[in-house]
Order: structure tokens, then C-alpha cells, then sequence
């Protein structure tokens, strides 16, 4: 208990000497405790069981090359690769020299990332104690979304990337979006909107599909935050940080959860490395914004140590003040972060095993409402405390080919300040995770599949003047499986999932009804198709059956959250949220142009959401009540995008997508309204949105122009309020080149150039502020 009371007071320091938050961060040893020592103890049998493989007998190979430019011939240096089916990443040394080790024998596909260069697809076999020495070749690129495909061994990859219908951020793409949220760094992409309550608290929205409906990791973990419960909980997620980010659908979100119907969003830092580079490397930024005086840096080094040791070190910060807008500064509106992970990696060839540390420290505002409880506004001071390990352990000649362990522990702590001194609701969760991931290889026909045990532990506490204090559990058991024949590939998931809601103290609430545990067992479900007949040419479909038991937010919610302008009553009675997806997409490339698109249909039986009642809370005046409830309703949209090389230094590129929204009116609303309409619109949709750009590319530079366009959204949910069209102009100025073997990239940007006055309509604070106005802003980052 001492050693915890002396790491308690360890990170309270931290917490303090980071200089962004403003008091330290507090907390109960005793919640603490339990956890802790669990995750010290599970760490031992992962090193144990990784330790006593056997090296000598495994089927294993090193991937080796250098990566040369197509045209000059050239060493392409920071040319950032992993493969598709397995962990293993790489990035090229300033010689273009790259080599990844303790590859389990197969066909892969290895993908390239570089700015400057277009996305390369190497299909790659890995044969036992064979080291390949490849050349690979890059094609200067243009096309932004364009990729190469190596067709010596096209049988073996074809419509691996198409099944999922995922999305990958990375490189050019991935800077030039680059903004203060994750949720606003994959804004621009079809279908993605965001729910926001100022410029900290955002969270994608994907077709409609939000909250806890749409999964949000940091490689392939939870985060631990409370992002998906009300619009004023920020992701601990800096993109910064981010080696790409990942958005996929279908059979592969049910790795991670089984009501991840709207999808999974991946940020991708490699934070426990995989492979031993050859040297160390890293990146560092700086980045600047006009509109709230904002910047931003960040670090990070990965170095080998020793023989086996792989070393991993990465700090950002970032801070913003109030932000501009037509009419005037939002008070309030600020935001300050800081992040840090220290990792260490044993590497042998049975595989690897991993720790990691990491903080991620925040504080932000909430803009004022002179209605709505709180006039001179809120401050949030969050914070988040992860410990992970992670392991690989590869057998020869059995059906299990490779096992993935994966463990973390994650103290989060949420304080909401409605005065500098009085904590109006204080949120804390201790959560533990832990996962095992099989590798077998399929009989037959079949490809390899996917065999795993996820469980999570979770200690909650809210504190308000009604305080909800619970555990929760959860266990499930997943499978995916693959098969492939010529040009048809075939993905097919299942997961098992438990979950049970046990409050400390059962009881009876005057409000809510009685307060009991609530266990709940269901089952998911995906496949998806494709087939690719070759010529440029894809297309595809995927359903989807998901499971979602409902929170302990939605159950036992009793209080005031002031913050989120609401009084919210949870309820016990809830039952699980059954959906049921269905998309089908269609890809075409050519040599100058692609072009994707795709339609969606989701039916929900008992959509859970939070309804806005438009009563007032009798305890609260100021606040209205809003209640967790389930009804029967339906999302569908249709999306589009594509790109199309004009000239030879000129790109046209447009997207545009479109949701709806609606559910079944009740006995009770359809008496009321006389019997008119059997549906009614649901709330937090967003209108048709759409993008029209120009970019001229010569050489190192890449300039661009873009409109966007969002059309006014008059389908209301209960008590919404209707927002107006718009129309924005931002323009894009990029360049990179290389010096003393350093890659050095600028990224200018000027957004809402004309300074127009517009709203979200996902964004629980429009009825009083807009969005902000013209900003201006530089990205610099300088790999190493």
C-alpha cells in the first residue's frame, strides 16, 4: 500500500510538471489498488509462456530490401510499411534499407505508405529460415487515393482490402487534415461527420452512427474514455501521433465488439513495436492555427537496445485559447493537452513481448449557457493513466500458428468544474482488459482465420448530487474466418458476448424506478462479399447483425449534467439494442481516376438514445430531463467519391454523402398527433454533406482549392433546431523535400476562407454559437 500511495503521489506530480493542467489530478488508492497489482501479476505468465518457446523449431523468416524510386532510381528514405494480415511494421532508413524479422511463414501483403509516393500493395511469401532481399520500386504519385498493385502473385491478395469496404488515413492525406481531434482529421471523408460541443469534446459520427455504436482504438484497444456517453466527454486520442488511421466495417469490427455496427476507428501509433528497426528513427512536429491561437508539438524515437530490445518514446502537447467566429469569440471554448508513452520490447524469433506506459493529461471548456444552468460556463480536467503489454508467441506445425496476448489496465478520471472550486459531476473508471487472439490455419479452401477471448472489468463511479456507482463485466468469444477462390473472397465473423450491470447498493429510485443488476447475453454476426473480376473494376456487399446491452449510463443515470445542459434519467428497465446492416459498394480504377460508392440500410430493434423530453427538471430549473429510451427505427444513406486526373500535374476530386434518420412514434405520440405518420425523424442526423476540390501537383508541391457544401437539415428529432445551409472555401499548400538525410514537410492551410457564419448540426451547443471562422494554419513535421 506504501508503493501505491508513492505512485499516486508520482503521477499527481506528473500531472502537475506537465504545465497544462492547472491542479493535480486526485486519486482513491483504494479503487486503484485492486486493479493495479492484477495487471503486475497478469504481466508474469505472458513474459513466462514467451520466454519458454521454442525458437529453434519455428517456421520463421526476415523480410529485408531497399526502397528505390521508379524514376531516378534513388533511395526512398521513411517509406513507412506493414503487413496486411499480421503486426509487423518497418520503416526504410535514410539508405532505403528496411528489414523486418520473425515473419511466420506464408503470403502476405506488405503495403506502403511514403508522402510524395503512391500507396504500393507487395504481395510478399515468406518461406523458413529464408531471408528475402527485395528492390522495391515507388511511383511518384498524383492521385491522392491512388495505390499500386504488384500482379506477380495478384491471385494471392486479390480483394483482400475491398471486403471490409475500409478506409486507411496515412501519409499526405493524413497531414493535410491534421486538426485538434481525431474526429475533425477524418471530417472530410464520405459519410463522417461530427458530434461536438465546442473544440475539444468531438467524436466521429459514421453514416449516422455515433456514440457507443461506433468503436474508437488506439492499436486495436479501447480507450477507457466516457467519449461515447454525452457530447462534452473528449477522446483521449491526440492524431498527432498517429501512423495512420484505420476506419473498417463488417466482419472485422467484431474482433473488437459486438455493437460496432457503425464501424471501428483505429489510430494506429505502433506504440509497442513488433519488429526491431535497423536504426533509430522518429518524427517530431510543430503546428499552428490562427483562429485560437492554438500549437501543437510532438516527438517520438524508436531505437533497437542490445541484441532484442526495441525502445519507444513519444510526448505531445497541445493547446488552443478561446476560438474566433464571425460573430465574435466563443467564451470558454479553450483547450490544453498533454500525452507521453514509454514502451519496451523483447524480440525474438518466437515472436515478441511488450510493456507500455502512457498518460494522457487534458483540460478544456464548455462554452456558457445563460439558460441552461451554467452562465459563466464549465472546465473539464481529464486525465488518463494506461499500463499494456502485449505478446506474440508462434508454434510450428500446429492448427494454432501464432497466439496475440493483450492486456492493459487504464485509470480515467473526468472532473467538471461549474465554479474553480466546486466539482459539479466527477467522473472515474478503472478498467481492465484483457484478450487473446488465435491464428489457424483454414482446412481446404479456406484461408487462415481468427479464433479470441476478449473480457473487460470496469470499475465506475459518478459522483454528483446523485451519485451511480457500479462495476461492470464482460466476456465474449469471437471467431473470423476467410476464404478466397480466384476473384470471389468471402469474410464471415461471429461473437458470443456476456455483459453484466451490478450496482454497489441495489435500491429503489423515486426517479428512475429500481435500481438492480441487469445481465444480458447476446449473440453478433457478419459476412461480406466481394468479387473482383480485375480491369479496375469491385464490387461487394455486407451485413451485419449487431448485439449492444445497454450502459451503465443508460441504466442508473440520476443526475444533473450540467456541462451537457441536461438533467438525464437513465433506465433500468432498458433492454439490449438489436441492429441489423446491410451495404453494398462498388470500386472502379483506372489508370487516371477512381471512383467509389456505396448504399446502406440499418434496422434497429429498440434504438437506445437519449430524448430530450422538453420538460423541465422540477430540482434543476434551467435543465430539462432527458431520458434513455429505446424505440424501433431505421438508418440509410447513400455515399460517393472520386478523383480524376484532369492533366498531368491536375487532380479533381469530389464526395458526397447523404443520411437518414428516422423511428416508429409510439401508441401514446400517435394519439397525440392525431394518428399523423407512423415515423418520426431521429435526432443528431446530418444533412447531405459534400466536397468539391482542384489540386495542382508539380514535383515536391501540391496546391489545392476546396468547397464544401452542407445542405440545410429541417428533419428534426424532438425538440432539435433547424440548421441552414452553407458553403465553405478552404485552400491547401504542401510541399516536402529532403536535406542532410532529413524529410522535412509543410503543410499550409487556410480554412472558411470567406469567413462564413455556419452551424453543425451534430453539435450540442448551435442554437448559441457557430462553428469557427477563417483560420489559418502550418504544419511542419521532419522525420529522422
Amino acid at each position: 500500500m506504501t508503493l501505491l500511495r508513492s505512485l499516486s503521489g508520482a503521477l499527481s506530480l506528473c500531472a502537475m510538471a506537465a504545465g497544462f493542467i492547472c491542479q493535480p489530478v486526485r486519486f482513491t488508492t483504494q479503487r486503484l489498488a485492486r486493479p493495479l497489482v492484477a495487471i503486475l501479476i497478469m504481466l508474469l505468465p505472458a513474459l513466462l509462456v514467451s520466454v519458454n518457446a521454442d525458437a529453434s523449431k519455428l517456421k520463421v523468416g526476415t523480410l529485408a530490401g531497399k526502397v528505390t524510386d521508379a524514376v531516378t532510381g534513388e533511395p526512398v528514405a521513411y517509406v513507412y510499411m506493414h503487413f496486411h494480415e499480421i503486426q509487423r511494421s518497418a520503416t526504410s532508413d535514410r539508405q532505403g534499407r528496411f528489414q523486418i524479422n520473425n515473419i511466420p511463414a506464408g503470403t502476405y501483403t506488405l503495403i506502403l505508405h511514403r508522402i510524395g509516393y503512391t500507396d504500393q500493395f507487395q504481395p510478399i511469401i515468406v518461406t523458413p529460415g529464408h531471408s528475402e532481399d527485395l528492390e522495391i520500386r515507388m511511383q511518384p504519385s498524383v492521385l491522392t487515393g491512388d495505390a499500386i498493385e504488384i500482379v506477380g502473385l495478384h491471385e494471392a491478395s486479390r480483394g483482400s482490402r475491398l471486403v471490409d469496404a475500409s478506409t486507411a488515413v496515412t501519409g499526405l492525406d493524413l497531414r493535410r487534415n491534421l486538426d485538434a481531434t481525431l474526429s475533425g482529421t477524418i471530417a472530410g471523408k464520405p459519410g463522417i461527420a461530427q458530434r461536438s460541443m465546442g473544440a475539444a469534446p468531438a467524436r466521429p459520427v459514421i453514416r449516422g452512427l455515433g456514440d457507443a455504436r461506433l468503436l474508437i482504438l488506439q492499436d486495436g484497444e479501447r480507450t477507457g474514455d466516457v467519449s461515447h456517453t454525452t457530447a462534452d466527454h473528449a477522446v483521449t486520442i491526440d492524431p498527432v501521433s498517429a501512423e495512420e488511421i484505420e476506419i473498417a466495417r463488417g466482419p472485422t469490427a467484431l474482433a473488437y465488439g459486438s455493437n460496432a455496427i457503425g464501424g471501428v476507428v483505429n489510430v494506429v501509433r505502433n506504440q509497442i513495436p513488433s519488429s526491431r528497426p535497423l536504426s533509430a528513427h522518429g518524427a517530431a512536429s510543430m503546428q499552428a492555427s490562427s483562429v485560437n491561437n492554438g500549437m501543437a508539438v510532438s516527438g517520438r524515437v524508436q531505437t533497437p537496445w542490445r541484441d532484442h530490445f526495441v525502445v519507444n518514446l513519444d510526448v505531445s502537447g497541445r493547446l488552443g485559447q478561446d476560438y474566433a467566429t464571425p460573430v465574435g469569440t466563443i467564451e470558454n471554448s479553450f483547450f490544453q493537452t498533454a500525452g507521453s508513452s514509454a514502451a519496451l520490447t523483447y524480440i525474438q524469433p518466437w515472436g515478441y513481448s511488450g510493456i507500455a506506459l502512457s498518460s494522457y493529461l487534458s483540460r478544456y471548456g464548455i462554452p456558457p449557457d445563460s439558460t441552461g444552468g451554467h452562465p459563466d460556463g464549465v472546465d473539464i480536467e481529464m486525465a488518463r493513466f494506461q499500463v499494456e503489454s502485449r505478446s506474440e508467441v508462434l508454434f510450428r506445425d500446429r492448427s494454432i500458428s501464432m497466439l496475440e496476448m493483450q492486456l492493459s489496465y487504464r485509470y480515467y478520471n473526468h472532473k467538471e468544474f461549474e465554479t474553480p472550486v466546486i466539482i459539479g459531476t466527477e467522473y472515474t473508471a478503472n478498467t481492465v482488459n484483457l484478450t487473446f487472439k488465435g491464428h489457424y490455419k483454414g482446412p481446404g479452401r479456406l484461408d487462415g482465420g481468427i479464433i479470441g477471448i476478449w473480457t473487460e472489468f470496469q470499475d465506475y463511479f459518478i459522483f454528483d448530487r446523485f451519485n451511480l456507482d457500479a462495476n461492470s463485466y464482460s466476456a465474449a468469444l469471437f471467431a473470423i474466418q476467410e476464404a478466397e477462390t480466384g476473384p470471389f473472397n468471402l469474410k464471415a465473423a461471429v461473437r458470443l458476448e456476456a455483459n453484466a450491470a451490478q450496482p454497489r447498493r441495489e435500491r429503489v429510485s423515486r426517479m428512475i424506478g429500481p435500481i438492480r443488476q441487469r445481465s444480458f447475453i447476446g449473440l453478433a454476426s457478419s459476412i461480406s462479399a466481394s468479387y473482383d473480376p480485375g480491369n479496375g473494376l469491385a464490387i461487394g456487399t455486407s451485413y451485419m447483425h449487431s448485439f449492444r446491452p445497454p450502459s451503465l449510463d443508460e441504466l442508473f443515470s440520476e443526475g444533473p449534467h450540467i456541462a451537457a445542459y441536461s438533467f438525464e434519467l437513465g433506465n433500468p428497465d432498458l433492454k439490449p439494442e438489436r441492429g441489423l446492416g446491410l451495404d453494398v459498394f462498388l470500386r472502379y480504377k483506372t489508370t487516371r481516376g477512381r471512383l467509389e460508392g456505396a448504399v446502406y440500410h440499418n434496422w434497429f430493434s429498440n434504438y437506445i438514445y437519449t430524448q430530450n423530453t422538453g420538460r423541465e427538471n422540477h430540482l434543476f430549473p434551467g435543465l430539462n430531463d432527458y431520458q434513455f429510451v429505446g424505440a424501433d427505427a431505421r438508418i440509410y444513406g447513400v455515399e460517393v467519391s472520386g478523383e480524376y486526373q484532369l492533366h498531368r500535374n491536375f487532380l479533381l476530386d469530389a464526395m458526397a454523402g447523404y443520411t437518414r434518420g428516422e423511428r416508429k412514434v409510439t401508441p401514446e405520440e400517435a394519439l397525440l398527433n392525431s394518428g399523423q405518420g407512423s415515423v418520426t425523424p431521429l435526432p443528431m442526423i446530418p444533412p447531405l454533406q459534400s466536397s468539391l476540390g482542384l489540386t495542382f501537383v508539380h514535383h515536391r508541391w501540391h496546391t489545392g482549392m476546396r468547397m464544401r457544401y452542407s445542405t440545410t437539415q429541417d428533419r428534426l428529432g424532438e425538440f432539435e433546431t433547424k440548421t441552414d445551409e452553407f458553403f465553405l472555401l478552404d485552400a491547401t499548400v504542401q510541399y516536402h523535400t529532403t536535406g542532410g538525410g532529413l524529410l522535412h514537410t509543410f503543410t499550409f492551410k487556410v480554412e472558411n476562407i470567406l469567413d462564413s457564419e455556419y452551424y453543425n448540426h451534430l453539435s450540442r451547443i448551435k442554437e448559441l454559437f457557430p462553428e469557427p471562422g477563417r483560420n489559418f494554419s502550418l504544419l511542419y513535421r521532419v522525420y529522422f
